[in-house]
């Protein structure tokens, strides 16, 4: 049984302008996100800045999302780190606070073999129940999981479930669905390619832009598997000018600024991360403005 089907949002973390967490406002963007529809919450994730994170704030997030989300909506905690034994200790923490499951990326910078991805996900695996989602994110980390290691994983490893694929090749993507004949559930990593890896038996997203427009995000996807391929894929091409201006900076810079706009978040970044170029404010404004959004 799948995780969740539908739309996943990758959180933006609050943070207050000392660049603490601000977890009364996470808790109230859990809140959020049940209220819009929002299939799944994944916290922890690229877009939740987790990289800049403490292992004590990291937990402590996980277990704020947790317990605010009730069991009213799935929770997915990002665990993934280029160290198998953090990746171990993140997992298994995280599992304590009853999340229903654990997102993965895969290690960056000192990278690994295909082999060593195997391992790696075989090493996390064998300490913690909750089923896993593989993170597929080679812009990020340089490393690429090929379809062939995927399908291997998810045969012969038993809590990996499911793939994030953000690699943006829709070709890598019909390749794994292929090989994997039904074995992996798959979420697309790009909002902007939901429908097309859908149509390849994807079943769902894991989005940065459901941050901002949750409700749309869902519908996106539960138009498809109603069958109303026209309704989700008008949908989709509505969305494209905005998604692309939420990617026009590293994500979540945009995002984190789309938030604050809307009155969700004070957009704080935390270093490196910097504030948006004023030019990218106008376009990310207009694009807003243009999909309907008022703020």
């Amino acid at each position: 049984m799948a995780i969740f089907k539908g739309s996943g949002v990758a959180l933006v973390t609050p943070f207050k302008e000392d660049y603490d967490i601000d977890y009364e406002k996470l808790r109230e963007l859990v809140d959020y996100h049940v209220e819009h529809k929002t299939d799944a919450i994944i916290v922890c994730g690229t877009s939740g800045e987790s990289a800049t994170m403490t292992v004590e704030e990291h937990l402590e997030a996980i277990a704020v999302v947790a317990e605010q989300a009730n069991g009213r909506i799935p929770v997915i905690a990002g665990t993934g780190s280029n160290d198998t034994q953090t990746a171990i200790e993140l997992s298994v923490e995280a599992e304590k606070c009853g999340v229903d499951g654990l997102l993965m990326v895969t290690p960056y910078y000192n990278k690994c073999t295909q082999g060593g991805l195997i391992k790696h996900y075989d090493m996390v695996s064998s300490q913690v129940e909750t089923p896993i989602i593989l993170y597929n994110v080679p812009s990020r980390t340089g490393l690429n999981i090929l379809p062939a290691t995927a399908v291997k994983m998810a045969k012969e490893i038993e809590n990996v479930v499911a793939i994030k694929e953000a690699s943006g090749n829709i070709s890598q993507v019909a390749e794994l669905a292929s090989l994997a004949d039904g074995c992996i559930d798959i979420y697309s990593g790009n909002d902007d390619q939901i429908v097309p890896l859908m149509s390849l038996g994807g079943i769902g997203v894991i989005s940065v832009t459901a941050n901002i427009i949750p409700d749309d995000t869902h519908d996106l996807c539960q138009k498809f598997f109603d069958g109303d391929i026209k309704g989700s894929t008008e949908l989709q091409l509505k969305a494209i000018e905005l998604c692309k201006a939420l990617f026009c900076e590293v994500n979540p810079i945009p995002v984190k600024k789309a938030t604050e706009l809307l009155g969700l978040t004070n957009g704080v970044v935390r270093l490196p991360l910097t504030e948006m170029e004023e030019a990218n404010v106008e376009r990310l404004k207009t694009a807003m403005k243009n999909y309907g959004l008022e703020f």
